[in-house]
């Protein structure tokens, strides 16, 4: 009699993984193209047509600029998912597991505060105060408009004019949105964490020495061109 072979558990698909939640600043990325644009334009035209020691400046200077240019306008982002929040800021990219996040807080710009008190901004999403204002105000004049078509549909009757729709809560500038997203992303790794993992769950630092590198370089190019004069 032969024993019947088993046949092999069939291959589990592998669990997709999370996709980030990515915020930039629109307003940030387009300065900075046009900013790239206008520098080169204006080093290439004085490495082709500059004399002497112009076009050794213009390389040092584009060296120089460029790398800040990248790191202040196009490379700030923020990418969150339910584990960790990832801060990539002009000169450094900080890893912040949710459970080392105390709070984050919003006054002139937005931060992330850790466990051990160290507060780490987050570049990528600026606070406009003139934003919060405008905001404020629309969020006024609805409600305004909202009371003002009650009492008139009060006083003329059920068919009076429509009453504007008021939204539950205040008007919110688009950044203060975005924290109110980081933040509930953060409450909601507090309610379902379980035990704290086995493995290190620690605030990482990485300098970017991809954009250091070139910036000092170029800095070092340029002082020695101007100090040979």
């Amino acid at each position: 009699m032969t024993t019947p072979d088993h046949a092999s558990p069939e291959p589990q698909p592998p669990v997709p993984a999370v996709k980030d939640r990515i915020y930039r600043s629109p307003a940030g990325m387009a300065g900075g193209v046009l900013l790239l644009a206008l520098m080169g334009w204006l080093g290439i035209d004085a490495l082709v047509v500059g004399e002497g020691r112009v076009p050794w400046l213009a390389l040092a200077s584009l060296i120089l600029a460029v790398p800040l240019v990248v790191a202040f306008t196009l490379r700030p982002a923020v990418f969150a998912n339910p584990e960790r929040l990832r801060v990539r800021n002009p000169f450094r990219v900080v890893v912040l597991p949710w459970g080392r996040v105390v709070s984050l807080r919003s006054a002139f710009s937005n931060e992330a505060v850790t466990a051990d008190g160290d507060t780490y901004q987050l570049w990528a999403i600026p606070v406009s105060l003139r934003a919060r204002k405008r905001a404020s105000r629309k969020d006024a004049r609805v409600r305004a408009e909202a009371a003002a078509g009650r009492e008139g549909r009060g006083a003329r009757g059920t068919r009076g004019a429509v009453v504007p729709e008021v939204p539950e809560g205040p008007l919110r500038a688009e950044t203060d949105k975005v924290m109110d997203e980081l933040r509930h992303l953060h409450a909601d790794h507090e309610r379902t964490a379980g035990p704290p993992p086995a493995g290190p769950d620690e605030v990482t630092v990485r300098w970017a020495w991809e954009i250091l590198g070139p910036a000092i370089a170029g800095a070092v190019l340029l002082a020695i061109l101007i100090a040979v004069g």
